[in-house]
């Protein structure tokens, strides 16, 4: 039975914390406003959606070619939803990177190389979705969409607040890392059950 709840919390928690798309877009939110950083984020949105295809067909590919690839990749899929939880826990919360960049194909292209969505895509893929719609291209395009669609929404959201998610991470740090390390680590053991 598909796991929405896992799967869900695995691609919000994915797409809320800190990787190239959000710093970004944090800080052109922050510096330039979240109406001249809105191109930058339209072309995160063109490119995570283009690279959640090609995530889409690659896993189902491998999926089709190798099916014994789901154990290896449910385990390198678990372990690397325990190393993040590890890594957020072990932040000292300090998001001081500065990427701004403010043009669509700045945005679009990031998407290509930002190996934080590629593994997000693959996972999500293998671990959550081929298991129940292997071979059904709609319902696969879909959900690779709706991948696209909530890392869209959470790169508009660190635009929007710019500043504002700075300030959280650094004032309540040990608590929010807290919370989504277990998190992550539910994400880990759900894939088992």
């Amino acid at each position: 039975m598909f796991n929405s709840a896992a799967f869900l919390t695995y691609a919000v928690i994915t797409a809320a914390t800190p990787g190239p798309n959000n710093i970004m877009s944090m800080s052109n939110g922050s510096r330039y406003g979240f109406r001249k950083a809105l191109p930058f984020n339209l072309g995160i949105g063109v490119g995570f959606s283009a690279v959640m295809l090609l995530c889409t067909a690659f896993a189902s590919l491998l999926r089709s070619i190798l099916p014994a690839i789901k154990t290896p990749m449910l385990i390198l899929g678990a372990c690397y939803m325990l190393y993040l939880a590890w890594k957020t826990w072990k932040s000292d919360g300090e998001i001081d990177e500065d990427h701004s960049r403010t043009g669509f194909l700045q945005g679009m292209t990031l998407q290509f190389i930002n190996a934080k969505i590629i593994l997000y895509g693959i996972l999500s893929m293998e671990a959550y979705i081929l298991p129940h719609y292997a071979g059904q291209a709609l319902p696969l395009t879909l959900f690779a969409l709706l991948l696209a669609f909530i890392g869209f929404s959470f790169t508009l959201l660190w635009s929007a607040f710019g500043s504002f998610f700075r300030l959280l991470f650094s004032r309540h740090r040990k608590a929010v890392n807290g919370i989504m390390a277990l998190l992550l680590v539910y994400c880990a053991v759900s894939l088992f059950l």
